[in-house]
């Protein structure tokens, strides 16, 4: 039965979603269509929205119904840099954030081609700073973040270690698109197999996001980062997928650097394949391991 709904959804992958975000498909439309499946999605049982601003930005707090009165998590969404918002991400959030027992925060930071590299960085510190201005401890504070999100995790944890900011207790990094130069094996071996990604789909979006120079700095592409004296790390990425690499190399250079991180290599399954809960078990079982690793990390018992 696993096997059957995997196959299903692939294939919907393929034919129905891929091609709304070919290349020729302008930015506007793709965003109504990312929105479109989110909003679509249900959300897990009692969560509370609430529109609530952070640093300036548009945010929403999610609270699910169990969500202790300490800790919080800081998600940054997906979406190519040009894409996302909290509409296209509230039922995956919230999912993550009841797996947690956490309440979560999620800022539209500000996207390409309308502002380019560093605004989503910035954005991302900002939001991050006014947590602690909040009253939040670092250490009861979780960063996670899928595919581009992902990758703006880690450039954000590389950003607050540089400016001496107090880092949070741990980062969750869902198939994080972390070099924008798409110099990872995956991106050629993983090809043919990918249902979701390709090359000519992302190319076209780095460009609006940042000039060839901008691209390997380690805020925007952070595998290139010195990784030295950052949190813990938990990393999924689907082994058909061309961002395979982005994740399999920043673990190893992690882990390299002294870093503690646990990378799962999921077969058969693609691109943040955890949008799919409650229909995909894979899914499910990850965001259960999410949950797992959030609650062991955070200070004092915050999600216990």
């Amino acid at each position: 039965m696993t096997t059957t709904i995997r196959d299903q959804l692939r294939a919907t992958l393929q034919t129905q979603v891929a091609p709304a975000f070919a290349p020729e498909v302008p930015i506007a439309q793709q965003r109504l269509v990312l929105d479109g499946m989110g909003a679509a999605a249900a959300l897990p049982e009692g969560l509370a929205v609430v529109q609530e601003p952070l640093a300036g930005m548009h945010a929403e707090r999610l609270t699910p119904a169990d969500a202790g009165e300490r800790g919080v998590l800081l998600y940054l969404h997906g979406g190519g840099y040009a894409m996302g918002s909290c509409t296209s991400h509230r039922a995956l959030v919230g999912r993550i954030a009841a797996a947690c027992g956490l309440s979560a925060r999620v800022p539209e930071y500000r996207l390409a081609p309308e502002h380019r590299f560093p605004a989503a960085i910035d954005d991302a510190l900002a939001a991050y700073r006014a947590l602690l201005a909040a009253g939040h401890r670092a250490d009861e504070v979780i960063v996670a973040g899928d595919s581009a999100g992902g990758g703006l995790c880690a450039g954000l944890l590389v950003a607050l270690r540089d400016a001496g900011d107090p880092l949070p207790a741990a980062a969750i990094l869902l198939s994080p698109f972390t070099d924008l130069t798409f110099t990872g094996e995956s991106v050629q071996s993983r090809a043919e197999v990918d249902p979701w990604l390709s090359p000519a789909m992302l190319e076209p979006m780095i460009r609006l996001l940042a000039d060839e120079g901008d691209r390997r700095d380690p805020r925007a592409s952070p595998v290139f980062a010195d990784l030295r004296g950052l949190p813990p790390l938990l990393i999924h990425v689907g082994d058909q997928e061309i961002l395979l690499s982005d994740s399999t190399r920043l673990a190893e250079r992690a882990q390299a650097a002294g870093v503690a991180v646990e990378i799962e290599v999921w077969p058969e399954l693609w691109h943040v394949f955890h949008f799919f809960a409650p229909l995909l078990p894979e899914a499910n079982e990850a965001l259960a391991k999410i949950g797992a690793f959030a609650r062991a990390r955070l200070a004092g018992g915050a999600a216990s």
